[in-house]
């Protein structure tokens, strides 16, 4: 009996609840609250960006291609990272979804800078294809805002060995990531004209 009741408690202290392992504990408290702060802070200079003009000197129009090519390379990385774990490849996965988080931080960060610094361009088509493009960047928007704070909890869940959460919110996040980083340079290469 006291055997058994030390196998549960140690089996307990392993895997804890949520299937977080005992040892990654700490650091997946201190991450969640993280990613909430995160999620809060880009979403509210997003929707202030249009609203704020910063005159820093210089201009920023370079930055429109470098966000189609950044957000180009999050979607290849992203296929990537779902070919490497359908294969069973653990560390090509966390390579390519590491790289995918820096490339996506990255635009995001060029993404802020752009628009807190430079007028936008008003979209010129006629037509039909403003109807596509229009349909195309609301739902990129609405999509990155949804899956902003579900990129940030699939991945801490997988660094944290959460595996079962992991590859739950992953089956959500995943799509609605690859969706955006593929809509982005679509919506540029219609809004280029107009630049």
């Amino acid at each position: 009996m006291a055997v058994q009741s030390r196998m549960n408690l140690n089996l307990k202290k392993k895997t804890m609840s949520n299937d977080i392992p005992a040892e990654n504990l700490p650091l997946a408290r201190k991450l969640y609250p993280i990613a909430w702060v995160l999620t809060v802070a880009v979403l509210g200079l997003v929707a202030v960006m249009h609203e704020i003009k910063l005159d820093i000197g210089m201009e920023l129009n370079f930055l429109p291609p470098i966000h189609a090519i950044l957000n180009s390379m999050v979607a290849v990385l992203l296929i990537s990272s779902l070919a490497m774990i359908k294969q069973g490849n653990v560390k090509g996965h966390q390579g390519a979804i590491t790289a995918a988080m820096v490339c996506s931080a990255m635009f995001l960060l060029c993404y802020v800078a752009y628009h807190f610094t430079t007028p936008g361009t008003a979209y010129g088509g006629e037509g039909t294809i403003r109807y596509v493009y229009f349909a195309l960047l609301i739902s990129h928007i609405v999509l990155a805002a949804v899956s902003f704070p579900l990129i940030l909890f699939t991945w801490i869940f997988g660094f944290t060995g959460q595996i079962k959460r992991h590859r739950k919110f992953s089956k959500i996040t995943f799509p609605m990531w690859l969706y955006v980083a593929v809509t982005g340079p679509v919506c540029y290469v219609m809004l280029r004209p107009y630049y």
